[in-house]
């Protein structure tokens, strides 16, 4: 009878530490596979912030470059468009002021300019010129233009200008500039492109 109870106990003893040790594996096992699986999520999750991390970066450095290119072809077209003007400018300026200086070319502009518009019916013309070019042209206009002034050509002196003249009907609507910076300025919307193609031809 001792025998039996003995066997028994042995037998309920080796089936609990066997179901214990059964359980133990499978607690000790779930563990691994979660431990398994936090560390492959956050393998994942590392590898995704260094991929969006370089592809800032890379953006990033793409920006950069993009924006620096443009500085230096902003800086380079301005350089360039400065040179012109300074070369356009020495070529025309001191000419055209040499011709304004010349009193008799003025006295020619005008008059072709007020024959060409006493060719209309109704004479309204108004010439302002500078006080000092007046003095020197009054002979001038009593003697070249005194018919066209008996129909109702009015010669007025002009402020802010200092060679050349304007011209505009009576009522001054509106007025037509004829000085040196007005030429300078024509010529030169024709002279800078050329001027720049000859200073940077392309493909260099």
């Amino acid at each position: 009878m001792q025998n039996k109870i003995q066997e028994l106990t042995e037998k309920i003893y080796n089936e609990g530490v066997l179901k214990a040790k059964d359980e133990a594996e499978n607690i000790l096992q779930n563990a691994r596979n979660k431990a398994a699986e936090i560390e492959s999520e956050a393998q994942k999750d590392a590898k995704n912030i260094t991929d969006n991390a370089q592809k800032q970066a890379q953006k990033l450095k793409e920006q950069v470059e993009s924006e620096l290119k443009m500085s230096i072809d902003q800086a380079v077209s301005a350089l360039k468009q400065e040179l012109t003007n300074i070369v356009t400018m020495q070529a025309i300026q001191p000419s055209v002021k040499e011709v304004f200086t010349d009193t008799k070319f003025v006295e020619k502009l005008i008059e072709t300019v007020v024959k060409c518009w006493s060719e209309k019916d109704v004479f309204d013309l108004k010439v302002a010129i500078p006080e000092e070019l007046y003095q020197e042209m009054e002979t001038f206009f009593k003697n070249r233009l005194s018919a066209e002034m008996n129909k109702g050509l009015e010669i007025i002196l002009a402020d802010g200008i200092k060679t050349g003249f304007k011209v505009g009907p009576s009522d001054d609507s509106y007025q037509i500039s004829f000085t040196d910076r007005d030429f300078t300025n024509f010529f030169k919307a024709y002279l800078q492109p050329k001027t720049s193609e000859l200073l940077f031809e392309k493909n260099k």
